[in-house]
């Protein structure tokens, strides 16, 4: 009867860090919902979180100031924005790569792309997109 006891408690267990696997994997890839929008105009995710994945519905550009801001609560990681470049440093270190540019108004994603980051903001220029929210 102990190694029975024993068994169900290890599965208890098992479930519980699988239930915790599957929580933070689902927060990390959009669970805290989405904003569509297609008009000129900042776009914001709730507070304490950020934008970790965007998609094109339509070619898109972005608005030339603020278009797309980076997450810089950590200054060991960059993404690419409007605002600067990431990892355009004159050679490569522990925390920055070379070679990045800014994202420019010029610049077009197509529909159907899906970039990832941490993004706090996002104003269009043109196109349609769906924003999706994380921790």
């Amino acid at each position: 009867m102990a190694t029975r006891s024993n068994t169900d408690k290890l599965q208890g267990s098992l479930r519980q860090v699988s239930k915790s696997m599957e929580d933070s994997t689902n927060k990390g890839f959009g669970s805290g919902g989405s904003i569509f929008t297609s008009v000129d105009g900042e776009i914001t995710p709730p507070l304490g979180k950020v934008f970790i994945a965007i998609t094109f519905l339509a070619d898109t550009t972005l608005d030339s100031s603020g278009g797309l801001t980076s997450d810089t609560g950590n200054p060991n990681v960059e993404f690419p924005s409007t605002e600067a470049a990431a990892h355009d440093a004159s050679s490569a270190s522990d925390i920055s790569g070379t070679g990045g540019d800014q994202i420019d108004v010029n610049d077009v994603f197509p529909a159907g792309v899906t970039i990832y980051g941490r993004w706090t903001a996002i104003d269009l220029g043109a196109g349609m997109i769906i924003a999706y929210i994380g921790n």
